[in-house]
């Protein structure tokens, strides 16, 4: 097992320990889905391709890819992302 699997097994037993969220703790992404046209990701760690059909986003787990028509970045902040547009997929370490 190596350090980074150890050191992410320890920080969920830690967080279990604590009652503290996992994705705070961790530094794990979080997703949340408004019916299928918005989409927030949390705990990003940037875009890395933005057209109007893909928009590629790096995480702490690997690269969220998600696809659809008319898709647009409705807000950028340091922690937090929103596309929006029609969504038809979302694929998780694409």
């Amino acid at each position: 097992m190596s350090w980074k699997d150890q050191r992410r097994r320890f920080g969920q037993q830690f967080a279990n320990f604590l009652d503290i969220p996992k994705d705070v703790l961790l530094d794990l992404p979080k997703i949340i889905m408004v019916g299928n046209f918005q989409v927030i990701i949390e705990n990003h760690k940037g875009i890395l391709e933005y057209t109007d059909t893909l928009v590629r986003i790096n995480t702490s787990i690997g690269e969220y890819a998600i696809t659809g028509t008319d898709l647009s970045l409705r807000s950028i902040l340091p922690d937090e992302i929103s596309v929006e547009g029609k969504i038809d997929d979302i694929k998780i370490g694409a």
